[in-house]
């Protein structure tokens, strides 16, 4: 029987005590694959409670996307090459690993950091694209493509891959549904059900994407699932690099949001005074509550804020997508054979602290 919940931090009472922003580095450390996407759902959360959330400039938008995305393929990527390896094939892991480092190398270009990047502010980013940083991307995604083109040919189609996959873990669509699945794993069940269209946020409405859906919903579809998904990421993140403004703020310019730049606070009064207010106090944030929910690489992340008018959240919860996938594990695996549950697991994609409780 699956029991989560035993990698128990309580970020979600941590958020309780701490100021709005203080809390997006523990955002980095729920989805670990993918902080960046978290960051920026966490970040949505608390502009749509302070009423912000649609004068995010356009530069902001783009940048968060692109963020997102690589985040997206930089987790599948790991999906795909530790479920290949925990069934074998060794190869596979060592080719999408090759390729995550290109995309950690992205991530320090950019935040300074590679793995827990907390990049995003309450109404924009830390700071602005460092020069040169599209081209680099550009020249990525260039690369990219034919690299995992031959992980694809390494590992679809092969037998013994195949074998261990096929029909193993089958969902329906009503039953993945009233279990509450999201993402590549619903979507692996025949659902065309994706938050950036359903529900669109930022600049998705202004994308051409596809929704990959599978037919079986076995874990051989949520495979599939991931690898077009990877492809379709691929081309959100290019026609983001084309549409980007060259220029505008990439945070709203608010001094009760935005912290002022140095200059500002070394020579003016006032700046001094936003700046200690932020830092001490918090962004003060109306009363209210707010719920947001964004497509992570796992399914539907959502967190829900309640503000009492202060600068710390008065209650925060998050909607993990990987609690309630790993929740079916146990109704997945009845009638099957215990070697049946590493490729199962694999495709579910379980990450220990998003997971947490």
């Amino acid at each position: 029987m699956p029991d989560v919940g035993y990698l128990h931090r309580g970020d979600e009472k941590i958020a309780e005590n701490m100021t709005y922003t203080q809390f997006i580095p523990y955002t980095d450390r729920l989805d670990y694959l993918a902080p960046l996407a978290n960051n920026v759902a966490y970040a949505l959360a608390v502009e749509k409670l302070m009423g912000i959330d649609k004068l995010l400039p356009p530069r902001c938008q783009y940048i968060r996307v692109i963020c997102c995305e690589l985040a997206r393929i930089s987790a599948h990527l790991l999906g795909l090459g530790a479920f290949a390896m925990d069934v074998g094939a060794l190869t596979v892991f060592m080719h999408t690993f090759t390729e995550r480092e290109k995309i950690y190398n992205l991530c320090e270009f950019l935040t300074g950091a590679r793995f827990t990047t907390s990049y995003t502010r309450i109404g924009g980013q830390t700071h602005d694209l460092p020069d040169g940083y599209l081209e680099t991307v550009t020249e990525f995604l260039r690369t990219f493509k034919p690299a995992f083109n031959e992980v694809d040919k390494l590992i679809t189609r092969n037998r013994i891959f195949v074998d261990r996959m096929k029909d193993v873990g089958s969902m329906t669509a009503e039953d993945a549904v009233n279990w509450g699945w999201t993402g590549p794993c619903l979507r692996a069940c025949g659902v065309p059900y994706d938050v950036r269209k359903s529900h669109p946020y930022l600049v998705y409405d202004r994308l051409k994407f596809d929704i990959p859906v599978g037919t079986h919903g076995d874990s051989y579809d949520r495979f599939i699932c991931r690898v077009e998904e990877i492809r379709e990421s691929r081309k959100i993140i290019q026609q983001c690099v084309e549409q980007i403004p060259s220029g505008g703020p990439c945070i709203v310019e608010d001094p009760n949001v935005a912290l002022p730049g140095k200059n500002n606070v070394y020579y003016s009064i006032e700046g001094l005074i936003s700046h200690f207010k932020i830092i001490m106090e918090g962004i003060h944030v109306p009363p209210g509550e707010a719920y947001a929910f964004t497509e992570a690489a796992n399914g539907e992340l959502g967190f829900y804020c309640v503000s009492d008018g202060g600068g710390r959240g008065w209650k925060v919860r998050c909607r993990p997508p990987c609690f309630i996938i790993t929740s079916a594990l146990d109704t997945l695996m009845k009638g099957r054979m215990l070697a049946d549950l590493v490729p199962l697991f694999d495709s579910l994609n379980m990450i220990g602290g998003e997971c947490d409780r």
